[in-house]
């Protein structure tokens, strides 16, 4: 992973909404072609109706016109090697491979390289629904 994905999901986290948790996390995902999406987490008072750093970065993504995503860095801001929780798990996995890389951080940089296979090995896929 070059530096700079590190970098930019640190900028995001810088970006996040969090008051009530005050628990920012940044994402930032690279796809094939280089380009790099970023997301932060935003609360709202009603918890359950924030979203999650991932998902912000996914829709960043899809308004950017897709691609296949080939790596992913996480970075929290109070927890070193933060994963994605159970919700974006799955929404990372209706647009990576269970090899694209995610890299967990910590505040200098990858603290731990994972694949998404590893994180989600029985994930739900949506081609059984086509």
């Amino acid at each position: 992973m070059s530096h700079d994905l590190f970098e930019a999901a640190k900028t995001a986290m810088a970006k996040a909404h969090a008051p009530y948790s005050r628990f920012p996390v940044g994402a930032a995902l690279r796809t094939e072609d280089g380009r790099v999406f970023t997301g932060a987490n935003v609360e709202v008072a009603s918890y359950p109706e924030g979203w999650c750093a991932e998902t912000t970065a996914l829709g960043h993504y899809i308004m950017g016109g897709g691609g296949k995503i080939v790596e992913i860095a996480i970075l929290a801001e109070r927890m070193a090697k933060c994963s994605p929780c159970g919700g974006c798990r799955q929404r990372l996995a209706e647009f990576c491979r269970p090899e694209t890389k995610l890299y967990l951080c910590d505040d200098t940089g990858v603290a731990e390289t994972v694949t998404m296979g590893d994180i989600f090995p029985y994930g739900f896929a949506g081609d059984i629904l086509k």
